[in-house]
């Protein structure tokens, strides 16, 4: 009887994935950001659940960044689990920074059999996870897994309802509509602007340009890491954004991404071009005057749909003290059962089956037209390659300038261009032509 009750309490323990790191204290680091200001909200949950304590350092993302590039250098890091932002993958995955997750996916101690990796977002996961595969920063047969996305973002047009039914406007489903709103409504609604757009000199001017040159047909480089960027998509992407800002709210060739949207949430604009994590602001009366007057739309059609990704994944550092507990608690935070509970809580959710969940669509009916639109989000949007931040600081200085100072638009992109070539050259993309 004795055997058969120890066989049994055997039998339940080994039924515990989580039995082996009870007591264990995980330290992860993450950014000051809507989305993970909702995990927080959650995270007892997973302790109470699986007896893991979690400490967070929570930074604002720059910072974040800045910490991240000390502690990963170190010999023993001190954190288990990181949220980085898109653009740090290429360097961290360079510099052998972060773990690969098959050794974990394939350890099936370790590896929850439904976890349903299928549901989660494609375009996410190439954009945020992947590295070495197409172009070395995409999903292929020589790519791997070193993150999942969590607190990711897609581009979505939000538009003024209480306008659009007040002048018999129809909500623009390709660019040629839209661009012939936004100069529109300012014709109809005196001091009203059309778009508001990020246009601001450097990342934001390029931000801006980089949403309407993938839709457009466009690409910063082609296969053989030409720069394409002056191409006549790309000349018709700067075109579009030139237009949207000059016909957009008073201020806007100097607008960031805090001051596109908030022209929005003061009722300065119709529309707004731009990720899906602002929906919960502009839901919240305390910081918005359009609460209930804001529609959805798919990012406009131009040759393709193609709605931007971005925003942050997470992944266990190579330095990292705690790796197994570690992925105990990514798969948590990014299973379906946690997915929904963040959702709910505020955050951004990252599998389809969380964008259609009943529970979910009830109290954010946004979420069913941000799902539709994550069917044609682009993980190619831009190129995350380590050279990246020098082109895209080049491209949104010279951007700021045509919209600022009437640079001729072909002959601007034709000298980004050039510098681009430079660049490529330098840092050994046409090594092997």
């Amino acid at each position: 009887m004795a055997g058969a009750t120890l066989a049994l309490m055997a039998g339940r323990a080994l039924a515990n994935p989580y039995a082996e790191y009870e007591g264990t204290t995980l330290i992860v680091n993450f950014p000051a950001h809507p989305h993970y200001n909702a995990v927080m909200k959650i995270l007892p949950e997973f302790t109470k659940e699986t007896g893991i304590e979690v400490e967070v350092d929570q930074l604002p993302y720059l910072k974040m960044r800045e910490r991240q590039t000390l502690e990963l250098a170190q010999e023993e890091g001190e954190y288990d689990l990181i949220a980085y932002v898109v653009f740090s993958k290429a360097d961290y995955v360079y510099a052998d920074q972060l773990e690969n997750l098959a050794k974990y996916v394939m350890n099936p101690k370790l590896s929850d059999p439904n976890y349903d990796a299928d549901d989660l977002i494609d375009g996410y996961v190439y954009n945020i996870g992947f590295a070495g595969g197409t172009k070395g920063y995409l999903e292929g047969k020589t790519g791997s897994l070193f993150g999942i996305p969590y607190g990711s973002e897609t581009s979505i047009l939000g538009y003024r309802k209480d306008i659009f039914e007040k002048h018999g406007l129809e909500v623009p489903e390709t660019y040629d509509e839209m661009l012939e709103l936004a100069c529109k409504i300012p014709e109809l609604e005196p001091g009203m602007g059309g778009v508001a757009s990020r246009a601001a000199s450097g990342h934001h001017a390029s931000h801006a340009y980089l949403l309407h040159l993938a839709p457009l047909g466009g690409r910063i480089f082609d296969d053989s890491w030409n720069p394409t960027m002056n191409s006549a998509e790309g000349v018709a992407a700067a075109e579009a954004l030139k237009k949207i800002v000059d016909c957009g709210p008073e201020g806007a060739k100097n607008f960031g991404f805090g001051e596109a949207l908030g022209a929005f949430l003061n009722g300065d604009t119709a529309m707004f071009l731009d990720t899906t994590v602002v929906a919960g602001q502009i839901d919240d009366p305390s910081r918005s005057q359009v609460v209930g007057k804001v529609g959805w739309a798919l990012h406009p059609m131009g040759a393709r749909r193609g709605s931007q990704t971005g925003g942050f994944g997470i992944g266990i550092p190579a330095n990292a003290l705690n790796k197994d507990a570690a992925f105990l608690l990514m798969q948590w935070l990014t299973s379906k059962r946690g997915d929904k509970l963040v959702a709910l809580a505020g955050g951004n959710p990252s599998r389809f089956s969380t964008h259609a969940d009943p529970d979910v669509n009830a109290k954010f009916p946004h979420m069913a037209t941000f799902g539709e639109a994550l069917k044609h989000a682009d993980p190619d949007w831009r190129p995350i390659i380590p050279v990246w931040g020098k082109i895209n600081a080049d491209l949104g200085t010279t951007l700021s300038k045509v919209l600022t100072e009437d640079l001729d638009i072909q002959e601007a992109l034709d000298g980004v261009a050039e510098r681009t070539k430079a660049v490529m050259t330098e840092a050994g993309y046409y090594t092997w032509q």
